[in-house]
């Protein structure tokens, strides 16, 4: 997932593409509420398709990772 960075001086440190500042959420998001692979290339041209693939990726390791309702509150 060489593709998928993270920064602290790039959108606050989320997972952006290429150290773009498009994160990964911004695609996932895109995607799920309904646009296309496609559609996404052409609102953000700067991005390849193995990029938004990438993205998707990234966002399934995640839910793997650390699923919703598991993390701890903090203290």
């Amino acid at each position: 997932m060489s593709r998928i960075t993270s920064d602290p001086s790039v959108m606050g440190g989320k997972p952006c593409i290429r150290g773009l500042r498009i994160t990964v959420a911004c695609i996932v998001r895109s995607l799920a509420n309904g646009a296309s692979i496609a559609e996404v290339l052409v609102e953000y041209p700067e991005l390849q398709e193995p990029d938004i693939r990438a993205a998707l990726a990234w966002a399934a390791w995640r839910m793997d990772v650390d699923p919703p309702g598991t993390q701890q509150a903090s203290a």
